[in-house]
């Protein structure tokens, strides 16, 4: 199961930490995780392997949303920053968008993110 992580500037400590908290389930054989450039970077010097796309702002958004309409992402967690102005949030929208188009689940905050990782549990 291919699953994306993002994370604003604001929440990328936050995403390492929730990542190392799950390392279990995202560690698994069965999970393959891709990122955004900084977000996979960040992921990949706390331990993760991911295939890293470019940074959110230059198009790294758009191309996880192809892997969702393509089939390839089963989920996406984006630690969105809701206190923080975004300069790409066209294509933020377009990311929600096509994961509501594909019917694939997207969570924008820790809490939801957790849900759909312990719900994946049970099929790993």
């Amino acid at each position: 199961m291919e699953i994306a992580i993002i994370a604003h500037d604001g929440k990328k400590a936050d995403m390492v930490q929730f990542l190392n908290k799950n390392t279990v389930i995202l560690q698994n054989e069965k999970v393959k995780l891709v990122a955004t450039g900084t977000t996979g970077s960040k992921a990949e010097k706390a331990g993760f392997k991911v295939k890293k796309m470019l940074s959110g702002p230059l198009g790294g958004d758009a191309q996880i949303a192809s892997r969702v309409a393509e089939g390839k992402t089963k989920m996406v967690l984006f630690f969105k920053d809701p206190l923080a102005s975004h300069a790409h949030e066209v294509d933020i929208n377009m990311l929600l968008r096509v994961c509501d188009v594909h019917n694939v689940p997207i969570a924008t905050n820790e809490a939801t993110a957790q849900l759909l990782l312990n719900a994946i549990t049970l099929k790993l």
